[in-house]
């Protein structure tokens, strides 16, 4: 436009600056701003605004408040969109006095607080803990034409739940419902409030409502469920909602695997192996979370699951950690797959890794499922003349792995030797 002449005009610079400012290109389209105001231009109140907006969008709040000053000092009047970013940028940063602030300059101006700068101070109030305040403006919410909006219902439905209120958040979340406006945030903020009232079917029922409308779509929605699922001790429908999350092209984040490891723990997995994947885990080794689902899926049951998870692994033609064999070796067996186990351990051993206390465990384990009485003797002569270090994982594997081989007379000779026999001050107080 320049190569051919034609100078920038007010329209040109307005339309750059919110473009920029739309696409947060902050430094551009603060140069511009400057630009067009060195010109001799005065930028609309719509420029302003996309800039305050985006500032206080990106957080950079202080930026938002000199661009809010120049635009007084240049005389073009604020409008609702200009309070509202601010209002809501400082609300979401927790700063209720700046918030409040521009608020009362905004009702000074003779401008009429819409849904938007409503809803923004809700939130303020709501994340204050302040009730009375929350309550007044939700109210005033109601008279405007469409009413509270969802966010403003979420915020006053989280701020019932923290104030431990059942019936208000009941109420709020009732007339979301039969509006059909209940989203994922209100039905998890209700599963968090009976969870933590300690009405667990309560929060249950709203799990499996949340779920069969179709308000599971991120990790997010997902986690909240299996976290409920996990407290009641519902733990195949956890592994259920791991798949449809694996499904839906969801990686698992932090907040998952934190779920998954309690689901391991009350599954009654070997807490050394549970300690094993949660080290791999935070190092972030090849294959750890993959280990971690296959381990779920096993311990609740569902092997066609855990084996085609294993074998993405065991498979692979890389070096893998005894970790992994480890897991393999114990998916195998609880399938009943007892070869495929057996030869796991054989090529682990071909890759120069010795076993540890968890492969002794899941072979134990392996042995008892396939009545293999002499390898669970074999394991428990090397714990017994001190060859394996006492353990009580161990000890317990090999009384189960005996009564699974329907040997309940070896596995009360196993209690005896505990009670009476070889070294028993080895052992815990609370196994003795």
């Amino acid at each position: 436009m320049r190569n051919h002449g034609t100078w920038p005009d007010e329209v040109t610079y307005n339309s750059l600056i919110q473009m920029c400012s739309g696409g947060d290109l902050m430094d551009q389209a603060r140069d511009l701003l400057d630009e067009m105001q060195g010109a001799g231009f005065k930028p609309q109140c719509l420029t302003f605004s996309a800039v305050i907006a985006c500032y206080a969008r990106l957080g950079q709040l202080s930026d938002a408040v000199d661009v809010y000053q120049e635009m007084v000092k240049a005389g073009v009047e604020p409008n609702e969109v200009v309070y509202g970013s601010l209002i809501n940028g400082f609300a979401e940063v927790g700063n209720v006095e700046e918030a409040l602030k521009y608020f009362r300059v905004m009702e000074e101006s003779g401008i009429p607080a819409n849904q938007i700068v409503l809803t923004s101070l809700i939130k303020v109030y709501s994340k204050l803990g302040c009730f009375d305040g929350a309550k007044h403006l939700y109210k005033k919410m109601k008279n405007l034409e469409g009413g509270p909006d969802i966010i403003a219902s979420n915020s006053m439905i989280s701020l019932y739940a923290d104030l431990g209120m059942i019936s208000e958040a009941e109420l709020v979340f009732k007339n979301l419902r039969e509006n059909g406006q209940a989203d994922g945030v209100s039905f998890a903020t209700m599963m968090y409030l009976y969870k933590s009232m300690g009405m667990l079917d309560e929060a249950i029922d709203i799990a499996e409502e949340m779920k069969q409308s179709g308000l599971l779509r991120d990790c997010v929605s997902y986690n909240k469920v299996m976290a409920c699922y996990a407290t009641n001790g519902q733990l195949r429908e956890c592994a259920e909602l791991l798949h449809g999350m694996i499904g839906q092209k969801l990686l698992p984040d932090r907040g998952t695997f934190k779920i998954l490891f309690t689901v391991l723990k009350k599954g009654g997995f070997p807490s050394e192996g549970i300690t094993q994947l949660e080290s791999a885990y935070l190092e972030g080794k090849p294959y750890a979370r993959q280990a971690v689902i296959t381990s779920i899926f096993s311990v609740v049951g569902m092997h066609a699951l855990a084996i085609e998870s294993c074998e993405t692994f065991t498979k692979a033609e890389v070096a893998l950690d005894s970790f992994a064999y480890n897991v393999a070796i114990y998916a195998y067996a609880s399938s009943g797959e007892i070869d495929k186990a057996l030869k796991t351990f054989m090529k682990m051993q071909d890759e120069g890794l010795e076993p540890d206390l968890v492969t002794s465990i899941n072979l134990v384990h392996c042995y008892g499922k396939a009545g293999m009485i002499e390898g669970v003797k074999r394991i428990y002569s090397q714990l017994k003349y001190g060859e394996i270090k006492p353990n009580d994982s161990l000890v317990k594997a090999v009384v189960d792995a005996y009564k699974n081989a329907n040997r309940h007379d070896l596995a009360e000779l196993v209690n005896q030797d505990i009670r009476f026999g070889f070294d028993s001050q080895q052992y815990s107080d609370s196994e003795n």
